[in-house]
């Protein structure tokens, strides 16, 4: 069993406590993490990951719902997160070329930038409640990490630097903090578990069934929206798409139906209310 003590450096907490808090709103804009100069920047491979992997033990249950309110309450644990995302922020994006460093790196930071945002905002009952289609704070858009001095948001961590790295099964890592999003899963990503881990995240999505269905008799396979939104990232056309996650698909014959392109497609209506353990017993209204 893990320690339950958190880790945080020293050197972590005095920089958060001198006034480079990890939250701090200009505007509509909300900036998580701290400037660090060029000279105080590591290699991503070099950033540790172990304060996210203790507190997503303590509030993350198996089914990859959230303590967001036990994780409220707790002034030393949402001072432990920031503290972790000030850790981040000492990363140069551009001294590492590992990719599964940088793939653990960006998945990690997404999740946590994510669950910031919500405790930020709880209660609430859904992440689309701070996602403004035209005036206001957006947190896909205006929840900005930043990072070897750059600030990132959610936005540009999943569309400019994860989807571009050729790994489809990122959308089955990082998590928009709703029901129908993959598990957020208990433990942090690490460069030595990092196949283990999206293989397996991705093979409990597709086992999901408010993410995949399959009738053998009509064929008809309904997949979750992701894979319409982010069809690209899966193959070009249905056939390179199905190929992609055949392997992952909950059973032979969907398996092998997938492989033969032999099926209709339709795609789940998406879940956008908040992955919380005190409502996850809920129905949807």
């Amino acid at each position: 069993m893990k320690s339950r003590r958190l880790s945080v450096s020293l050197a972590t907490l005095l920089a958060v406590a001198l006034g480079m808090n990890a939250v701090c709103s200009g505007g509509n804009k909300v900036s998580v993490g701290r400037n660090v100069s060029r000279r105080k920047l590591v290699s991503m491979d070099q950033i540790k990951h172990s304060v996210w992997d203790e507190l997503l033990e303590r509030y993350v249950d198996d089914r990859g719902n959230v303590a967001y309110s036990q994780w409220q309450k707790s002034a030393a644990d949402t001072r432990a997160l920031d503290a972790y995302l000030a850790a981040l922020s000492a990363a140069d994006p551009q001294s590492s070329d590992i990719k599964p460093a940088q793939v653990v790196f960006w998945i990690n930071a997404y999740n946590a930038v994510t669950v910031r945002g919500i405790l930020r905002e709880y209660p609430t009952t859904s992440i689309r409640n701070h996602t403004p289609k035209v005036f206001g704070y957006n947190i896909w858009y205006d929840l900005l990490l930043t990072v070897g001095g750059r600030q990132y948001s959610l936005h540009q961590m999943e569309h400019e630097i994860l989807r571009k790295m050729g790994e489809p099964r990122i959308h089955f890592a990082i998590v928009c903090a709703s029901r129908s999003c993959p598990r957020l899963s208990n433990e942090a990503y690490a460069v030595d578990k990092l196949e283990d881990q999206l293989t397996n995240n991705t093979n409990v999505f597709f086992a999901n069934p408010g993410n995949f269905r399959f009738d053998p008799g009509s064929r008809r396979m309904q997949l979750s929206s992701i894979v319409k939104w982010f069809s690209a990232d899966f193959g070009d056309g249905q056939a390179a798409q199905l190929r992609t996650i055949a392997p992952y698909l909950p059973n032979r014959r969907a398996h092998d139906a997938a492989l033969a392109n032999a099926v209709v497609i339709s795609y789940l209506e998406y879940d956008w209310l908040l992955n919380d353990q005190a409502t996850a017993g809920t129905v949807r209204p």
